[in-house]
């Protein structure tokens, strides 16, 4: 497997981080992730998913951010098993079409051609839910952001949870409900913040944050906290008059294809534009003095960013996986094995 040049992050303390947090989420079981673990059965899985999120991206700029949020997905619901990539059935309702999902969640062809390629390779070998994980961190690291040693060895689920999907993290929640949903999963609040980070590449439908343009809080008045530049420039993409407004805007206005740590000084200028990235800074009465000062440390240095996003996808990652007997590898990500 090819290893690129990591860029301001500390390779060792990085890599030791990751085999201390392999036992996290997931008891005994997850101390079987490695990421050596296809070295043998598959050796160039990375050069793999590599290869075809690239080809992707050349005529899809917005599918790493895309690939990037599907591993999230996946794993706040029923830990990392790729239950997200389930298509529905007569039995069983798929997370694809949770609210969280439906009409945002994207680059399932990509996964489905990361997975043609590996089968082709190496049949029945890599699981769904190590590709995720593996076009999550290529994704980052095509993007300019940290390079980390990904844990693998993981199952694929064999059942979506559609109701587990209606409860993801919302861009409209308090503050304090985002936290309790991260730590619920062992991340604590330095992990939800550079998790947030991931909104430094990326877009936004106007119907995620217009409440805040216009009727924040049933005010019938924005939001307070938006900066008002920014708050003129919003109302010109996303109007009133249009409900439901599925137009993208960039959650980075800076440098909306590029991860930096940019993300976290447009918070502090009041420039976020979901709720749930101004709340960290913004919103007192919700606890925001315990992410507020984390939010001033990753805008000072990148690096920090950096160090602290790739550990908090590394905890992330290690949330309950299937491993050893447990779940299947499937041959389509799709559906379950049959036989």
């Amino acid at each position: 497997m090819a290893v690129p040049a990591m860029p301001a992050v500390a390779v060792a303390a990085l890599f030791g981080a990751a085999f201390a947090l392999a036992a996290l989420g997931g008891g005994a079981e997850a101390q079987q992730l490695s990421p050596a673990y296809y070295d043998g059965s598959c050796p160039h899985v990375y050069d793999t998913v590599r290869r075809v999120v690239q080809e992707a991206r050349a005529s899809d700029p917005r599918i790493l951010a895309s690939l990037l949020r599907l591993h999230f997905h996946d794993c706040f619901v029923n830990g990392c098993d790729a239950s997200l990539l389930l298509d529905e059935t007569p039995t069983m309702r798929s997370e694809k079409a949770a609210d969280p999902n439906n009409g945002s969640a994207r680059g399932f062809p990509v996964v489905n051609d990361i997975k043609a390629a590996l089968e082709n390779a190496c049949p029945g070998v890599v699981s769904c839910a190590d590709i995720l994980a593996l076009a999550a961190e290529v994704s980052v690291e095509l993007a300019g952001g940290p390079y980390w040693r990904v844990m693998l060895g993981r199952r694929d689920g064999m059942a979506a949870n559609f109701d587990g999907a209606q409860n993801l993290p919302n861009p409209k929640e308090e503050l304090n409900d985002l936290k309790q949903k991260f730590a619920d999963l062992g991340l604590d609040d330095t992990d939800f913040v550079a998790l947030q980070g991931a909104h430094t590449i990326g877009r936004a439908q106007c119907k995620s944050f217009q409440d805040r343009l216009y009727n924040f809080s049933a005010t019938e008045r924005p939001d307070p906290t938006l900066d008002r530049s920014y708050l003129a420039a919003l109302r010109e993409s996303c109007p009133a008059a249009v409900s439901g407004n599925t137009r993208l805007n960039n959650l980075d206005p800076a440098t909306p294809d590029t991860f930096d740590n940019r993300y976290y000084a447009n918070v502090l200028r009041n420039r976020g534009l979901l709720r749930s990235d101004q709340a960290m800074l913004s919103a007192p009465e919700e606890g925001a003095g315990s992410t507020a000062p984390i939010v001033e440390r990753f805008a000072d240095s990148q690096a920090e960013f950096f160090q602290s996003f790739a550990t908090a996808m590394i905890k992330m990652g290690n949330i309950a996986p299937l491993t050893g007997g447990m779940g299947q590898v499937r041959r389509d990500c799709r559906v379950v094995n049959r036989t």
